[in-house]
């Protein structure tokens, strides 16, 4: 199910999503909720937007639709499409749940009135918003969603939701599009519903997005798992929601977002990177969390987004054509690949001639004492 979208069928501290909305009907309440973007000081964003703001980098958000009306999404929403009427009616630019919206501001809201409202962490960075059904499926509308966001330009996808079951539509399409150069993000998955990571954020080549709180610790919330690839904030999340009003929720589909968001500003400043290249300077300047190197909670660790703009970071290898990277193989500094064994040397050519040499002498030498 949607890794945030439990709210519909139920109240729960750990699927929260916009159980609270607040209207902003006066911009102290927008400033106030700036305010509450934890997330933004914890990720040191100011700084980040002085080096990236995501210019020139289409999202796609395969979810609920967007509602294009929210004053914070203003001129940051291109026309999508809606997979869940017949004939195609509609370009995602509308949404009855929510969860989509919530999405499209963690990613690239742009406030208003100077420092009101939400901000997202590529504001300047445009969604191209992809309504599927509320649920995902095995293969279906969200492998469909997926195919037409990279023919449609998107260079990052961020798929906020999991499915325990796999399906041969919707990994070739993570497959295809990982062929084609986009940065694929995925939900981990939220417990207690989810136990395991989920696909398709389980699949090769995807970032597997885990969560954490607010001091950085992994959120009880996020599920953990071999799979998982980074960890983003995921607890009491500010966002836009419906009807120009703002929500908070906790999951790891805002970790998702948030990430989706990271992997956009990186792609705005260094568009000549291929996605494995995105992928690799994301993990690789990652703050280390739980033990050394990846693990099941934080993956490579926590997102640092400055440092994944501003530091130094060697390339790494291409895969394969033809086979998705996997974001594990292009490894960061602190999962150090075992050094190589030593050369074997072997026997000069002078020194073997010349021991051949001296047995035959001494084996003559021998012949020659007993005939005597």
């Amino acid at each position: 199910m949607w890794a945030c979208l439990g709210w519909a069928a139920r109240v729960c501290t750990t699927l929260l999503l916009a159980a609270v909305t607040i209207a902003p009907a006066k911009p102290a309440v927008a400033d106030d909720i700036r305010n509450r973007q934890w997330h933004l000081r914890f990720l040191n964003i100011a700084e980040a937007h002085r080096h990236s703001q995501g210019e020139g980098v289409v999202v796609g958000v395969i979810d609920t639709g967007v509602d294009a009306t929210h004053p914070d999404l203003a001129n940051a929403v291109l026309p999508g499409i809606d997979l869940t009427t017949t004939g195609r009616v509609g370009d995602g630019r509308t949404d009855i749940h929510g969860h989509g919206t919530v999405m499209a501001g963690l990613i690239a809201a742009r406030g208003h009135d100077r420092n009101a409202g939400v901000l997202g962490i590529a504001p300047k960075a445009t969604i191209l918003p992809v309504r599927v059904k509320r649920y995902l499926e095995p293969g279906g509308r969200v492998s469909e969603g997926i195919e037409w966001a990279v023919r449609n330009g998107a260079r990052v996808i961020c798929i906020a939701g999991s499915n325990d079951s796999t399906g041969t539509e919707m990994q070739q399409a993570i497959e295809a599009a990982i062929r084609a150069d986009v940065v694929v993000v995925a939900a981990a998955g939220n417990r207690p519903d989810d136990r395991t990571v989920s696909f398709p954020a389980a699949y090769p080549g995807v970032i597997a997005a885990a969560g954490v709180d607010q001091h950085g610790n992994h959120a009880s919330v996020s599920v953990t798992g071999p799979e998982v690839v980074l960890a983003a904030p995921a607890v009491d999340i500010v966002s836009t929601y419906l009807g120009s009003r703002y929500s908070h929720g906790t999951g790891t589909s805002n970790a998702t977002a948030i990430i989706a968001g990271a992997a956009a500003l990186v792609r705005a400043k260094y568009p000549n990177l291929t996605a494995t290249q995105v992928i690799h300077r994301l993990t690789a300047t990652a703050t280390d969390k739980g033990p050394p190197g990846r693990d099941e909670q934080y993956g490579y660790g926590v997102i640092d987004i400055v440092k994944a703009l501003t530091a130094d970071v060697p390339p790494t290898p291409e895969p394969t054509a033809g086979t998705p990277a996997r974001p594990s193989v292009a490894g960061p500094p602190h999962d150090p690949v075992p050094p190589a064994p030593p050369p074997r040397r072997g026997i000069p050519i002078g020194l073997l001639a010349a021991s051949t040499l001296t047995l035959g002498l001494l084996a003559v030498a021998i012949a020659w004492y007993r005939r005597r």
